[in-house]
């Protein structure tokens, strides 16, 4: 059961699939009309709201930050290769390393993963494909992380990091700057800038990563939003670099997003306005 919904694929229960059907199980997505033997529950959000539907089972387990940081799969499961056809998903998805370096204060990663350390070699989830997605918080502070990049480029394999990659590592490291620029994207490379604080490193690794040639498509930069004017500041900026910003408004289970702030995202994240109308007039 996949309490958040289907827009995105569930690599827990990826594996958990995966792993039963290795026994000889029949797996399939929750029909409530149905009696099953185990029910998995993961849920990634703590903000996201269940109906309440009676569950037909005797074991119904439940999973994932949504719910608590505590709550692990086993090691034969973590490390089997997903299922790939529970969600009809093409891309091979998975973790290279855990954790992180940082501990910003908006994060759950420190508490949920701890320490940054290796987890898995790309082969172990790639099941023949030759397009990845990778999930890494913080891959590039890792040399087991470093190594993995070298093996992706030297195969071929045409990756997103859609948790980003850290600037700062970026912009102090040239070395690094040009082992991205050998890297085949699947998506634009992907950055945050969440205070004013962050932009000069932003450009900094923003010119290495061009004078390397790490894509030819316009850069992704996430930007967290929750004072107004900073955010516009940044926004602005990055628009100047000729970056693209994608704003999004700090959500937990106690905070919601104001008005003012998911206006401001809006006008940020809608490119046709973001490019041609300035935010006070859009305000107007």
């Amino acid at each position: 059961m996949d309490v958040d919904g289907h827009n995105y694929p569930n690599l827990v229960l990826m594996k958990l699939s995966a792993w039963h059907k290795n026994k000889g199980d029949q797996v399939e997505f929750i029909n409530y009309f149905m009696k099953y033997d185990t029910v998995y529950k993961s849920k990634i959000f703590d903000f996201t709201k269940e109906d309440g539907t009676i569950i037909y089972s005797n074991d119904i387990k439940e999973g994932g930050s949504g719910y608590n940081y505590t709550t692990k799969l086993w090691e034969e499961v973590e490390h089997v290769c997903p299922d790939y056809s529970l969600y009809n998903y093409s891309h091979a998805l998975g973790f290279l390393t855990r954790g992180c370096i940082r501990n910003c204060s908006f994060c759950i990663v420190p508490q949920k993963e701890g320490a940054l350390r290796s987890h898995a070699d790309i082969e172990e989830f790639l099941d023949g494909r030759k397009t990845a997605v990778l999930m890494d918080n913080n891959v590039l502070a890792s040399d087991w992380g470093l190594d993995q990049i070298k093996k992706i480029i030297s195969m071929g394999i045409r990756v997103d990091f859609n948790q980003g990659l850290d600037a700062q590592i970026i912009a102090d490291n040239p070395s690094i700057a040009e082992l991205l620029g050998r890297v085949r994207w699947l998506k634009p490379l992907r950055m945050a800038c969440d205070n004013l604080s962050q932009l000069d490193t932003i450009w900094k690794a923003t010119k290495l990563l061009r004078k390397y040639g790490a894509t030819r498509r316009r850069y992704f930069v996430y930007m967290l939003v929750t004072d107004i004017e900073d955010a516009h500041t940044r926004a602005i900026k990055l628009r100047e670099m000729g970056l693209d910003p994608f704003a999004q408004p700090l959500i937990t289970n106690e905070i919601k997003p104001t008005k003012e702030q998911k206006q401001f995202a809006r006008w940020v994240n809608r490119k046709e306005i973001f490019r041609t109308v300035e935010y006070k007039n859009y305000c107007a």
